[in-house]
């Protein structure tokens, strides 16, 4: 696959919103919604706060020990969950004042670095959750993370749902790259299948997946949208929360139009997000 190649001002402005959104909605729960379970299984909603300073410390060059028993935990399911849970540990005993100030120091240490970076360096190859692409992609990856974040904690808040269409498109542009692999992959959809996710909401858009040898979006179907086997009619945030695997994912948001089991097989493996 040719490497994702972003616009490093951009993913960067949205992720600098993103940050500031989620930090306001941190400091807004109370201390039983900061303590209580989160949409998460085995986390709290301070556990999410602790996530992304984790994530972000990690980005840093940062590291902390791990307990010995994490890789045995039920919810951690492979590495990168080890590495989250990690972090979340880390913090699990601080008071919330204590977590709020870490999360408020690596945003400032982050959004140095990533001011410093050139597009060249944006351009440049890493590891990524996705596997090996830029570091851009592993930026919005970061964008993704992070709204999803803010609807999980928009959720707890009754608070309604992301408004701002830049960061929501940024993090459903990443979604939509992945849907290739949830259908041609997780779900095995035969060759010659054809599935159009008609995607509602506050950032609107419609992916077509094409299974041709290799899934892949595609900017249109021979014969139109009425020659997909099966357009699914989602909003973008209920979206999120099915690819999230969030407890309050609910596959009744979706309308289906056309195959109906190859819709099934589509959703039952819709929730990839480690």
């Amino acid at each position: 696959m040719p490497p994702t190649v972003v616009d490093k001002d951009s993913i960067t402005a949205a992720l600098f919103a993103e940050w500031s959104t989620v930090r306001s909605l941190a400091a807004q729960l109370s201390d039983e919604q900061w303590s209580a379970p989160s949409v998460l299984p085995g986390w709290t909603n301070a556990d999410i706060v602790a996530h992304i300073i984790g994530t972000e410390s990690m980005l840093a060059g940062r590291d902390v020990e791990a307990a010995d028993d994490i890789a045995s935990r039920t919810h951690v399911k492979n590495p990168i969950g080890e590495l989250n849970e990690r972090w979340a540990d880390h913090f699990r005993d601080k008071p919330r004042e204590e977590v709020l100030a870490a999360l408020d120091e690596i945003i400032d240490v982050r959004t140095a670095a990533l001011t410093a970076m050139t597009q060249d360096e944006f351009d440049a190859q890493t590891a990524t959750p996705a596997g090996p692409d830029t570091y851009g992609r592993f930026m919005r990856i970061r964008v993704f993370d992070c709204w999803i974040h803010e609807i999980d904690l928009r959720d707890v808040l009754a608070d309604g749902v992301p408004s701002d269409p830049v960061t929501a498109g940024v993090a459903l542009d990443e979604i939509c790259s992945s849907l290739p692999f949830v259908v041609g992959k997780r779900a095995s959809a035969p060759e010659g299948s054809r599935v159009r996710f008609e995607i509602r909401g506050v950032a609107p858009r419609d992916a077509r997946v094409a299974v041709k040898g290799r899934a892949g979006l595609v900017e249109s179907f021979d014969g139109g949208d009425d020659a997909a086997d099966v357009t699914l009619r989602v909003d973008g945030v209920d979206l999120a929360r099915l690819v999230g695997g969030r407890r309050d994912a609910d596959p009744s948001t979706v309308t289906v139009t056309g195959d109906e089991g190859l819709a099934k097989d589509v959703l039952a493996r819709l929730d990839y997000v480690i």
